[in-house]
């Protein structure tokens, strides 16, 4: 017989012809023997080789017999298969049909398991070990070793979530290769020689990068272990579900494991086209968030100003008494953390059974530019029809980051970014106020540009059909920054790419929450869209009047503006205080939430939802893509959905939503279909001033790992958080006198922080983190471009501002 690798993928001539155990299989030049064999099914034991890892053949366990390399010669000893290339007519001869390969993978087993500790019974990799697998099947029955097996002091904390039992580590190189070449953190490394050799680490700098839960999952055996599943299960005990990651637009594909009802850890999905085979660190440990005692469970009704347990009916009663006095003086804010199905219902109970456009998912720094960007480029987009994918990445030439962080506001966008700067050369351009860890990462040209100029920087660079821009949320603020890179695509042919932060805000734009949009892209304002969607609804009419966004909804809430709220926190927007006055000042709000939080605390009525590991739905990810989030965790009385919920106010308010199942919104989303008409037309605004004579201009932007209460009772994870550090350039330290701390202050409120200089980073600037924990920058109402004052904690202190370091306040 003969196999063909991957047909379509290369031309004829690209493929030369090997034997793998007697089997002719045509491969492309370059493929390693031990992929020639898995072609036709034949897998070879290792530990070291990992296909996204550069080979190393550090194990030696995928020995195999080469009688022939092609030209007649054999070669005289088994070689490596792991690092072997195929060679035109060459044989290869595996553990199936060769004694000579058979005996020496026997040979090397036995070698590793001479200090391997027998930790099986109590090794959280017993049960799916590969080392325990191969020594099964290709191993010896009886160990001839009869000496004392070499132990080391464990386990060790090379970060404050990864532990490593030394004596257990058989030298693959697996997780020093992957910090060195995928998430470009070697803070791990092989040190010593023979049988002293063990990975290392910097007793002064733990490892803490963004992916370190990678080289648990990765390591052959059970030497790397995570400090928060430790000793709490066996594999074999362990109930496995995919799913999509709820936490970033990536679309992690996951593999959850549950066991008595409870998650008990989360793993990367090998999704070739998305994740590949890796997660962040939030996305595989901070699934806990809302798992502790402050869990809703029960719907809470407020009594006489107190909030107070009630049943169900109870609670259904109070919204709906209260949505009836609101009339259609109700606004709608939804949050990020909604499926697609969720947010779809959240967008039709608004219109067709609130009547009213005032929706908005944004609970975050947002613009009238951005919702019409929103419109006019992002809403629609499909897979099918779009060029800009992760793949679309990878084979890029250029590519051009505009107010967006990869590494911290979308971390696979960041990994696939680097594996191209790594294999093919990509060329990354960051307009930014300086070069980032991250931007040092994927070697990045770094266009240093004050918070606001954006849009001028990126018009004088170049781009051509092999670039694609992307630029990230922040861009929201900064006045004509979203048309000016819809201006540059246009003018150059490059590709545009929008990426939100949140895994929820791609559906909720296809879904309609958006004041001025409805589902299927379809313009709020366009009459032939309304009747489109009053038609497919089966209702006698939309509402015509403009909606309001989430900051006019909060300021018109002050006025008399009931809200029905979703997942939001009152420090994600601008002005964190303002929102809770909102909230404490609005007639009537009803908060549908997983845990107390501000929100509920504020609330008339509050309904308890179900966690994402107890509800079905999809998440749509930055390139249209959806992923599928199944029930994990189902119990006898499983807690309702948001569409649950709503379908039970809609009913008792005598307008039916229509649809109550997360199959029965998507199912109605796809039939509506997407809206071919006139786009809405971007909105262009100008730029923002220049700081004046004696301020600069705020740069920020949220961390991966930082404040988000989607971190909580999580305490490893939050441990690996950045230190919390104001930056800025030698010149301005300099000319303001500043030295081992700074105080920024800005809109009546001032911070405190300790200070970095960083060369080379742009002029009049000042950057702080936008999140960071006890500190977020929406207590002081400051935005990414706001222009702030800098000085000494002494001189603060003389003018009656600052605190302690790490601390703020406002006046």
């Amino acid at each position: 017989m003969t196999v063909t690798a991957k047909p379509g993928e290369v031309v004829a001539s690209d493929l030369i012809t090997v034997f793998v155990d007697g089997t002719e299989v045509s491969v492309p030049k370059g493929t390693l023997a031990i992929r020639a064999a898995e072609l036709i099914g034949v897998a070879i034991p290792r530990f070291c080789d990992h296909p996204l890892l550069d080979p190393v053949g550090a194990c030696r366990q995928c020995l195999v017999e080469v009688p022939d390399m092609g030209n007649g010669r054999g070669m005289p000893k088994p070689q490596a298969s792991c690092t072997l290339e195929c060679a035109p007519g060459m044989k290869i001869q595996t553990q199936n049909t060769s004694a000579v390969a058979a005996k020496a993978q026997k040979g090397m087993i036995e070698f590793l398991l001479i200090n391997h500790p027998l930790d099986c019974p109590i090794c959280d990799k017993g049960g799916e070990c590969p080392l325990q697998n191969q020594a099964m099947s290709n191993g010896g029955g009886e160990s001839r070793y009869e000496g004392v097996k070499r132990t080391f002091p464990k386990p060790v904390s090379i970060s404050a979530q990864i532990l490593l039992d030394r004596e257990r580590c058989i030298l693959c190189a697996r997780c020093t290769r992957f910090s060195e070449q995928i998430s470009g953190d070697p803070f791990i490394t092989l040190v010593e020689r023979g049988a002293l050799q063990q990975v290392g680490y910097y007793e002064d700098e733990p490892y803490n990068s963004y992916f370190s839960g990678n080289v648990i999952q990765i390591c052959p055996v059970g030497a790397l272990t995570s400090v928060s599943y430790r000793f709490q299960s066996r594999p074999f005990d362990l109930v496995s579900t995919p799913t999509t990651c709820e936490h970033c637009a990536g679309g992690c594909q996951l593999r959850t494991d549950h066991r008595h009802f409870q998650v008990k850890r989360r793993l990367a999905g090998d999704a070739p086209e998305v994740n590949e085979e890796w997660n962040c660190d939030k996305g595989r440990f901070a699934f806990r968030s809302a798992r502790g005692d402050d869990r809703l469970t029960r719907p809470l009704v407020r009594d006489n100003g107190v909030l107070r347990v009630a049943s169900w009916p109870e609670a259904i009663d109070a919204a709906v008494a209260g949505l009836k006095r609101a009339g259609t003086q109700v606004g709608v804010l939804t949050g990020g953390r909604l499926t697609i199905e969720d947010a779809y219902g959240y967008s039709k109970f608004a219109r067709a059974v609130l009547g009213t456009n005032n929706i908005d998912f944004r609970s975050r720094p947002h613009s009238a530019e951005e919702a019409a960007f929103l419109a006019n480029r992002v809403a629609g987009r499909s897979l099918d029809n779009d060029t800009l994918s992760y793949t679309a990445l990878q084979g890029a030439k250029q590519v051009i980051l505009v107010a967006f962080e990869p590494e911290e506001e979308a971390a696979m966008v960041f990994l696939r970014l680097r594996k191209a700067v790594r294999k093919n050369g990509l060329k990354v351009l960051t307009i930014a106020p300086y070069a980032s860890n991250g931007s040092a990462k994927l070697n990045a040209e770094v266009i240093p540009t004050v918070p606001g100029t954006e849009p001028e920087a990126l018009a004088g660079l170049s781009a051509d059909a092999d670039t694609i821009v992307l630029v990230g949320e922040r861009a929201a603020v900064i006045p004509g920054a979203l048309s000016a890179a819809a201006d540059f695509v246009d003018r150059t042919g490059a590709r545009l790419a929008w990426m939100p932060r949140r895994a929820g805000d791609r559906g909720a734009v296809e879904a309609g929450c958006l004041p001025n949009l409805l589902p299927g892209a379809r313009p709020a304002g366009a009459v032939l869209a309304r009747v489109d969607v009053q038609a497919a609804w089966g209702v006698d009419g939309l509402p015509t009047l403009p909606g309001l966004d989430a900051d006019a909804q909060l300021a018109a809430a002050r006025e008399g503006l009931g809200l029905v709220v979703a997942g939001l926190e009152p420090s994600d927007f601008t002005n964190a205080a303002e929102v809770r006055d909102a909230l404490e000042s609005a007639p009537f709000v009803i908060s549908l939430e997983q845990r107390l939080s501000e929100v509920t605390e504020r609330a008339d009525v509050v309904f308890p939802i179900a966690l994402i590991e107890e509800r079905p739905g999809h998440f749509l990810n930055w390139e249209h893509r959806r992923g599928r989030v199944n029930t994990v965790i189902r119990q006898p009385n499983q807690p309702m959905t948001d569409l649950r919920v709503l379908a039970a106010l809609a009913e008792a308010l005598g307008r039916p939503l229509g649809i109550r199942t997360a199959r029965q919104a998507l199912t109605e989303l796809d039939e509506l279909g997407v809206w071919d008409g006139a786009r809405q037309p971007l909105a262009r605004t100008r730029g923002v001033a220049a700081p004046a004579d004696g301020e600069l201009a705020l740069a920020t932007w949220r961390e991966l790992i930082d404040g988000s209460r989607g971190n909580d009772h999580e305490p490893a994870l939050q441990a690996t958080a950045k230190p919390v550090v104001a930056r800025t350039s030698p010149e301005v330290a300099a000319a303001h006198g500043l030295t081992g701390a700074v105080t920024i202050a800005g809109n009546g409120g001032w911070l405190t922080l300790p200070l970095e200089v960083v060369p080379g980073m742009a002029a009049d600037t000042v950057w702080v983190p936008t999140h960071a924990p006890d500190t977020p920058l929406s207590e002081l109402g400051l935005v990414h471009g706001d222009s702030v004052t800098v000085s000494s904690p002494a001189a603060a202190l003389d003018r009656g501002e600052g605190f302690d370091r790490g601390e703020g306040g406002v006046a």
